[in-house]
């Protein structure tokens, strides 16, 4: 149940999180020029309800259905929410953002479903006319379905929502739901919470109120520098008390609360401290009425106070404090009561991996991973090796799995597992932020894919198989003839450098007419980036993504050196060039990875002087 709910979780946050910088502008218009922000502008004020009612909605189902479907099923969620957004009025309805979180990725799906129904039956000429008719016909259909149907649905079920919300509010029960927010931002559902349910609602209730409470039950800095403030003042332990100062900064200023975690991680009774004072917190605002005018993100006291009504402010600077004074108290008391042993670096550690858990990408819980993405600089070589290799070991173990390569600036948002070179890997985080990295030397024979492979396949049972990875097959595919030909094999080679051996295999990419010469010194920028050496005497180069317009036609030359040349610390005795238009040349990569599984051949490979055999071996 906890890991189906931090998957849910991470799926509605992924939604929304790329998109707060718009509500953070939505919330800056409104602090600052509705009539009683803090500079009122009626024309500047007018762009508030277009944000709110239009472009927030769009963001959100445009990405929720950009990471079930893709760039099409973006398009779709866009098309879709519309829709919705007219179906309840305009302007002059509800916000649908709670109905684009329904609606983009639904749209997704559905665009998704057409998609995977049209394969291989689309005739050849007519693939553009039926995709983009299929976008236009199917998300009109799916605009009217949400202006009927989900768009006022979902405005009864915010209704229903919002409704709750003020009987709490009205008997006084809104600050019991600190007992829930506080446990379940240390199980890393903040965001889900935050910004998948308090966030759609004080949408609702700032459009008629111009404040919302919702926004301050989870961002209040208050509860978490209580407790940061009871580790320092009264931990026994002198690394735990030296690290709580830093802390401090970070969390209080800084907003980013995940600080605080692992030192209520150390003694789990500390929770106490954090609900009772954001109970004390939430009960004060409620009293004095007080909301914020948008959404804290992150929930820095900058931030907070930022988001603040003028005529409020010191209310709220009181609440945050009444938060942090009861949280102190409570923690200090715990703290000195109980004794732990667990370390700060234990804790730490244990953060890190339900982090990893919260973000749905944790191999602890392998049985939830259902894609996993290689990537490299151009997702053309190396990644489309690994991938190939990976899937060929693990489907017969996991054939739930989808195992697919692309670039690391394009790794989808559905990912569970990124694997990538260790020197891409801040590219990796940047480019997919929800899902877990697995940071390995090469893409053969690291040590880190056999722990992968283990912890994926360590299970009572597999499961049942729920995607068919349309990359599976490619391995069986027949190779195209001209990929590879004689004139492209040079054996029983001198040794030479690493740079003359990446030259000769561009040069005879260009002796073929496949590439322009110029990608020859792309082959080598690229050995520059990242390393492509693959691992077992393999090395792939080939030319950087922004030279893939010098590719002519696709084509792979092998030149063999049986006493190696220098890849770093390794040698490689097999350098194959790579050029590729689209996906021709995984076909060819697939067939030199299931070489791989076979080591006579892979070592009969690197000696050889039949040409004709390495032709035949590798068709």
């Amino acid at each position: 149940m906890k890991n189906a709910l931090q998957r849910f979780g991470k799926f509605l946050s992924a939604m929304v999180m790329p998109n707060i910088g718009a509500f953070i502008a939505w919330g800056f218009i409104t602090a600052l020029f509705i009539p009683d922000g803090w500079l009122p502008n009626a024309q500047l004020a007018s762009i508030q309800p277009y944000m709110l009612t239009y472009l927030l909605p769009v963001l959100i189902a445009y990405t929720g259905g950009k990471m079930v479907g893709g760039d099409r099923g973006g398009v779709m969620g866009a098309i879709a929410v519309v829709g919705c957004i007219a179906g309840v009025g305009g302007t002059d309805g509800q916000p649908m953002l709670m109905g684009a979180m329904v609606m983009g990725p639904f749209a997704g799906w559905i665009i998704k479903t057409f998609d995977k129904f049209m394969e291989d039956k689309m005739p050849a000429g007519f693939e553009m006319l039926i995709n983009n008719f299929s976008v236009g016909i199917i998300g009109m259909l799916v605009a009217i379905l949400g202006f009927y149907v989900i768009g006022p649905f979902m405005t009864a079920i915010l209704a229903i929502l919002t409704a709750g919300v003020d009987v709490l509010i009205k008997h006084n029960l809104l600050p019991l739901s600190a007992i829930f927010i506080e446990p379940a931002k240390v199980l890393f559902l903040n965001n889900a919470i935050n910004h998948g349910i308090f966030t759609p609602i004080g949408a609702e209730q700032v459009k008629t109120a111009g404040r919302s409470i919702m926004y301050m039950l989870e961002a209040n800095p208050g509860p978490g520098l209580g407790v940061l403030l009871a580790y320092w003042l009264f931990s026994k332990d002198k690394a735990t008390k030296d690290s709580a100062p830093g802390a401090i900064i970070i969390h209080f200023l800084g907003g980013i609360h995940e600080i605080y975690f692992p030192y209520v991680l150390m003694n789990p009774v500390v929770i106490i401290g954090p609900i009772v004072g954001n109970i004390c917190a939430i009960t004060w605002f409620t009293l004095t009425g007080c909301g914020l005018k948008g959404p804290s993100s992150p929930g820095s006291i900058i931030a907070f106070m930022a988001m603040a009504p003028k005529d409020k402010m010191l209310l709220i600077l009181i609440g945050v404090a009444i938060a942090a004074a009861v949280s102190c108290v409570i923690s200090s008391i715990i703290i000195r009561a109980t004794s732990t042993t667990t370390s700060i670096e234990e804790a730490q550690s244990q953060m890190a991996d339900m982090k990893a858990k919260a973000k749905g990408g944790s191999v602890t819980d392998a049985g939830s991973v259902r894609k996993v993405i290689f990537a490299c600089d151009a997702g053309m070589g190396s990644s489309a090796m690994g991938a190939t290799k990976f899937r060929n070991r693990i489907k017969a173990a996991r054939p739930d799995i989808t195992v697919k390569n692309t670039s690391v600036d394009n790794i989808p948002a559905d990912c569970d597992i990124a694997v990538v070179q260790t020197t891409l890997a801040d590219r990796a985080r940047k480019s997919a932020p929800n899902a877990q990295l697995v940071t390995i030397g090469n893409f053969l024979n690291d040590p880190a894919l056999d722990d992968l492979y283990l912890q994926l396949t360590t299970l009572d049972a597999p499961a049942e198989m729920t995607e068919v990875d349309q990359y599976i097959s490619s391995a069986e595919k027949a190779v195209k003839k001209d990929v590879i030909v004689k004139d492209s094999i040079l054996l029983h080679q001198p040794s030479v450098s690493k740079e003359e051996a990446i030259r000769k295999a561009g040069e005879l990419l260009v002796e073929r007419g496949c590439v322009e010469p110029q990608y020859i010194d792309a082959m080598l920028e690229r050995e520059r980036l990242v390393s492509t050496y693959m691992g077992m005497g393999i090395a792939i180069p080939h030319g950087t993504s922004q030279a893939k317009g010098t590719v002519k036609k696709t084509a792979i030359t092998m030149i063999q050196y049986p006493d190696g040349v220098d890849f770093g610390d390794e040698k490689a005795q097999l350098v194959f060039g790579i050029a590729g238009l689209g996906d021709e040349h995984l076909d060819l990569l697939s067939k030199i990875a299931d070489c791989l599984d076979d080591e006579e051949v892979l070592e009969k490979m690197k000696t050889t002087d039949d040409v004709d055999w390495i032709l035949k071996t590798l068709s």
